[in-house]
């Protein structure tokens, strides 16, 4: 059955109640032209075919639906689906909304009502409704014919032990939960992360359904951190992401833009290229202060085997000795120079520290990472040299360390540019998992809220630059004396892999 072409048919359905609960109970896409007909102004597109089929497959438990704007996205799920969850095969007993703010989710309840109230259809196959307000602080419409509940909320209410009558939320619908404001800092766009797996997952049971719909606002927001996970195979679930234009510059709504005209008009009604690329393209554009773009970033999966290439490991070191809320943190990155006869490379290994810590622990943690690392190679030490920091240098020298201090010439950003084409290059490749707030850093300079890492790793960057410019010299490695290493028990690996290997990630 076409929804669009059989028009008698449905005017038959639209007239016999039982007929048309029927034909709506198993198909999301039928319900959806029957009930909520006048939202349908332009031929349904295949993507939003999909989303419907992704919305009606209960084995996705979790689902990340991603569209540019304008798509319909919102009306699909967040009002079409949380009333068909409740009426078709699903049955759902308590849906629950999730909106970034409480305005938002208070808008969403008075559209919600106001369609209830002038749908008559939808009144006489689902209602009558009840609102209900100041409950656990939120908004709800409850239908007691269907035993059933609707509740939105927004991100700054907490909903822990949400229930209705004796459910709780078996379907949850997390509708553009971040904006551009949101995922600005790294800290943000955590605090959403952990929010989301720490307050909306456990909100629900095991049959539970969350689907989460949103744009494309950041590499590191939360549909792309749910996506990381899906691909990873941290979590199981599903992404779709449907860009206005594909990669095969196919346009994925021809019956609401069919002409380039149409295309070019709604482009100048975003306003600015950036805003097109990533609102409707899903693309994210860096700003023109930029200095390092993601897609220069290169990884490794192993070292390289010939070790005898190996010059060393050297660990570059920020200090801020304070464990104080507003302190900055210290940073610590390790990374092996390797020369062949292809060049000089810098391999970014992923024991990187960057917490705040006080003195003793940061003496501390400096010495396990260089014993660590010098078990079979010559471990240098780098620690920014100024104020009070040259007592750190002292101490380590103290014990014995391989220790120099450096003297840091220019501002962070110029640093970061001097060695751009060196990652740009391939010169300095990031381990493929371990490092992944360090690239963040690296990527987000002058956006993210702390840099800390950047400048441990510009340290390293640039003493690189000098040795790589020595002449070359005899080395001898002298592994320190072990038991454990005399009888073979293992081959060495710098500092950081050791958990990586328990990990099965190397």
């Amino acid at each position: 059955m076409n929804p669009e072409n059989d028009t008698a048919i449905f005017e038959v359905i639209a007239k016999d109640r039982l007929v048309r609960q029927a034909v709506t109970r198993k198909s999301h896409l039928l319900f959806f032209h029957v009930y909520l007909a006048h939202y349908v102004t332009y031929e349904i597109a295949e993507f939003q075919k999909d989303i419907f089929r992704i919305t009606e497959d209960q084995a996705n438990k979790l689902a990340i639906i991603v569209a540019f704007r304008g798509s319909g996205k919102s009306t699909l799920v967040t009002l079409s689906y949380s009333l068909w969850a409740m009426l078709g095969i699903q049955q759902k007993k308590f849906v629950l909304v999730v909106c970034q703010t409480q305005n938002q989710a208070k808008q969403h309840m008075t559209n919600l009502k106001r369609e209830l109230e002038s749908n008559h259809l939808l009144q006489s196959d689902l209602g009558p409704f009840k609102e209900e307000g100041a409950e656990w602080g939120v908004s709800s419409l409850v239908f007691p014919q269907k035993n059933a509940r609707i509740t939105a909320v927004s991100t700054e209410q907490s909903i822990r032990g949400l229930r209705h009558n004796q459910y709780r939320p078996d379907l949850i619908i997390c509708d553009d939960v971040e904006d551009l404001a949101s995922v600005k800092t790294r800290e943000s766009r955590q605090k959403t992360y952990n929010w989301f797996t720490g307050e909306v997952i456990p909100v629900g049971d095991q049959p539970t359904r969350t689907i989460v719909v949103g744009n494309l606002l950041h590499d590191d927001s939360l549909v792309m951190h749910l996506k990381r996970d899906i691909d990873e195979g941290q979590r199981d679930g599903i992404f779709k992401a449907y860009p206005l234009i594909d990669e095969h510059e196919q346009v994925l709504w021809p019956g609401k833009y069919p002409t380039q005209e149409a295309i070019d008009e709604e482009r100048r009604k975003s306003g600015n290229d950036v805003a097109w690329q990533r609102e409707y393209l899903l693309r994210i554009i860096p700003t023109e202060d930029q200095v390092i773009h993601r897609e220069w970033i290169q990884y490794y999966d192993d070292l390289p085997a010939r070790k005898s290439c190996y010059s060393g490991i050297f660990t570059g070191v920020d200090l801020a000795i304070s464990e104080r809320d507003t302190a900055d943190y210290t940073a610590i990155v390790s990374a092996l120079f390797y020369k062949d006869e292809k060049g000089f490379f810098i391999y970014i290994l992923p024991n990187i520290i960057n917490k705040r810590m006080g003195f003793p622990d940061t003496i501390t943690k400096i010495k396990e990472i260089s014993n660590a690392n010098r078990q079979t190679h010559s471990s240098y030490l780098l620690v920014e040299e100024v104020g009070y920091q040259k007592a750190v240098i002292d101490q380590l020298l103290h014990d014995s360390f391989n220790v120099t201090g450096v003297k840091v010439n220019g501002d962070k950003r110029s640093r970061l540019m001097s060695i751009a084409t060196m990652i740009q290059t391939g010169r300095i490749i990031f381990p493929r998992h371990g490092a992944e707030e360090l690239v963040q850093q690296i990527v987000g300079f002058g956006a993210e809220r702390h840099d800390d890492l950047v400048d441990a790793f510009t340290i390293i960057a640039h003493h690189a630059i000098q040795f790589d410019e020595q002449p070359p010299s005899t080395i001898v490695f002298v592994p320190r004396t072990s038991d454990r290493w005399e009888e073979g028990e293992r081959n060495w690996s710098p500092a950081g892999y050791e958990q990586f290997e328990r990990s099965g990630l190397w």
